[in-house]
């Protein structure tokens, strides 16, 4: 059995992860994609429109391969949080659309580079010089991570959950059994709360 190649098992787990990005936005208004769903403001959109930049960041600015488009919520004037929430004027499809253009970006850097190759991330404190290795790791641990948040609101929602609409790992049930099964966990939350 051959074993396989490190650069493209990363690349294939980050494709994988922005695939399932996507697929938490399919189905939805645009008034759920965008709108707040946590105190901090998360929103599946703006999850998007943040990645655009970690792709952009990551494999295009610190390799000195910039994306041909400027992304003007990464400016030093930008307000805080710009890149985490879509504005009235912004679509969903220019959102996606500019991902997807950032990711396949991305690709051409990860492509082209050996996995040692040399990069600059300067607002990182303490060492800057990055290698692709490095930037492959970081971007498929904040790419999951967010997929993560994205699941959790999905799941709010409608109640889709998992990798993509047919690669769920949680068992089909009724609305009946799962307040049970909610009901099962809080009481056994509530009597450990009172053991303490």
């Amino acid at each position: 059995m051959a074993v396989a190649d490190p650069k493209e098992t990363l690349h294939s787990y980050l494709r994988s992860a922005r695939g399932s990005m996507m697929w938490k936005l399919d189905g939805l208004s645009a008034y759920d994609v965008r709108r707040p769903l946590t105190p901090t403001g998360t929103n599946l959109l703006g999850l998007v429109k943040h990645l655009s930049i970690v792709e952009v960041w990551y494999f295009g600015t610190a390799f000195d391969r910039p994306f041909p488009e400027h992304l003007p919520w990464w400016d030093d004037d930008a307000e805080d949080t710009a890149d985490a929430w879509a504005t009235e004027d912004e679509t969903q499809a220019e959102i996606v659309d500019r991902y997807r253009r950032a990711a396949a970006h991305a690709d051409v850097t990860i492509e082209a580079l050996d996995l040692d190759a040399r990069g600059m991330v300067p607002f990182w404190p303490g060492s800057t010089e990055v290698t692709l290795h490095q930037m492959l790791v970081h971007a498929l641990a904040e790419t999951t991570r967010h997929a993560g948040h994205a699941d959790i609101l999905r799941e709010h929602l409608d109640g889709a959950v998992g990798m993509a609409p047919d690669n769920s790992t949680v068992p089909e049930h009724d609305a009946a059994w799962w307040e049970a099964h909610c009901a099962r966990i809080e009481q056994a939350a509530t009597r450990a709360a009172r053991a303490e």
